[in-house]
């Protein structure tokens, strides 16, 4: 199989300048809002959500904000690619795990009592 070509990304000025950005808006939000403390709730809540939408704008406007986009799009496409169970695959699993689980639980169960009862009883000779 034929290795795959390395992509190397290059982060220009532009692009480290707007990921700041980004940042200084996000601190901006949380600054505004309890600087407006003195301000109604919606006011505080609205300068927020808007300063965040902003810095999440510029954000996706850089390399890494597109990279971003790129993975949720390559994702969404390999979920439809996914067989799913039907309903009775999905039951028939379900109840192969809890009956294995009991099953371990119970095994494990009386593994313990076991080992309690040959230390306890027969090596130490102690009695309850």
């Amino acid at each position: 199989m034929a290795n795959a070509p390395q992509v190397q990304t290059v982060s220009t000025a532009a692009d480290k300048a707007k990921l700041v950005a980004a940042g200084v808006l996000v601190v901006a939000a949380v600054v505004a809002f309890y600087a407006l403390a003195k301000e109604d709730l919606w006011l505080r809540v609205l300068a927020l959500f808007a300063l965040l939408a902003v810095a999440v704008a510029v954000f996706f406007t850089s390399e890494n904000g597109k990279a971003l986009i790129a993975f949720g799009r390559d994702a969404m496409r390999e979920i439809r690619k996914v067989v799913w169970p039907t309903r009775k695959e999905a039951m028939q699993m379900t109840g192969y795990v809890f009956a294995f689980v009991f099953f371990m639980g119970l095994f494990l169960w009386l593994t313990d009592k076991t080992l309690e009862w040959v230390l306890y009883d027969l090596v130490l000779g102690w009695r309850r």
